[in-house]
């Protein structure tokens, strides 16, 4: 374990974030000579830390895990110690704008501590809604962490050929990964939505549009509550239902959307965010403002925070180091 790492009262930059997107951007700062602070809640919050195996890592032919990942990351960031600190697990209270600098306020060992910085990069990720069965979303976690169930079609989509396919969700989100599931050759693919009702609240138009795409590519809605999983020893995604009745899926997607986005901090600094509570940014990873779309100097965003695709490789380049 590394030495308790003690913060200093300002810096070049203040990382909000230390998954693979904070992480890089810590690296490549301390390679710049830039004095930075990451403070992270802890490996176990990036949204990767389970993911069993990843292919789409620039380097590991064989795959590698999140977890290792963010290991060897926060390895290369220890090499660069003398410019950046990684802190953790803290948890970040106040973030504001103080002139031309930021200050952030974090608890850590039960004793807040204030930084400063001259940029503030947003690198908080995003959290996954997950499938709740009796009020608890911990059943699901066993399949999740196996890989039995998928959060990222980019990222797992390529193990789908031959697999029978469901997909638990009920909005417009839920019947488009149905869909373009299909890219991928599956032998079949389901959509649960868990004894809700389907596309509630959706417009008519856009609603006959989904239910017809379903009907043309033969994939059958299944309506009824889940109350169980089974099939972990087999590897595969079986399900029980309040009705009595069973099934049994080779792999699951979970199309449920984002339990957080993380976007408060960013609307508390002017930042602009979309619809979907991402933060608009230029292509430099520069946040745009609310009102006039202006860059907001000095506030940047990287990673599944900023608005654009959410995969560790677009993560890495962060944002200009201008």
């Amino acid at each position: 374990m590394a030495g308790l790492v003690r913060p200093k009262p300002h810096y070049d930059l203040v990382i909000l974030g230390g998954g693979h997107a904070g992480l890089q951007a810590g690296l490549k700062a301390g390679l710049l000579h830039q004095s930075t602070i990451i403070l992270d809640r802890g490996p176990k919050f990036s949204r990767s830390y389970y993911a069993p195996a990843m292919d789409n890592i620039p380097g590991f032919p064989d795959g590698i895990s999140g977890h290792r990942l963010l290991d060897l990351q926060l390895a290369q960031v220890r090499k660069v110690a003398a410019w950046t600190d990684y802190v953790a697990p803290v948890a970040v209270g106040e973030v504001r704008r103080e002139g031309e600098e930021f200050s952030v306020t974090f608890e850590r060992l039960r004793t807040r501590q204030t930084v400063r910085g001259r940029a503030l990069l947003l690198a908080l990720g995003v959290v996954d809604r997950m499938p709740e069965v009796g009020g608890k979303i911990d059943p699901i976690f066993p399949w999740a962490n196996f890989g039995i169930v998928d959060f990222c079609m980019i990222c797992d989509g390529h193990t789908l050929p031959g697999k029978t396919v469901a997909v638990l969700g009920t909005e417009p989100l839920a019947v488009n990964t149905a869909l373009d599931l299909l890219h991928w050759g599956p032998a079949s693919v389901s959509l649960l939505t868990h004894g809700r009702p389907l596309l509630p609240g959706v417009p008519e138009e856009e609603r006959a549009e989904l239910l017809a795409g379903l009907e043309a590519h033969s994939i059958p809605v299944r309506t009824e509550e889940i109350v169980g999983f089974e099939g972990i020893r087999e590897k595969r995604f079986g399900l029980r239902f309040a009705d009595g009745s069973t099934t049994v899926f080779d792999k699951g997607f979970s199309a449920l959307g984002w339990y957080s986005t993380h976007d408060d901090v960013a609307r508390g600094l002017g930042a602009k965010v979309t619809p979907d509570g991402y933060v608009a940014t230029d292509e430099d990873g520069r946040v745009l403002a609310e009102g006039d779309g202006q860059v907001i100097p000095g506030l940047y965003a990287a990673g599944d925070q900023r608005d654009g695709w959410k995969q560790i490789p677009e993560a890495w380049p962060g944002p200009s180091a201008r």
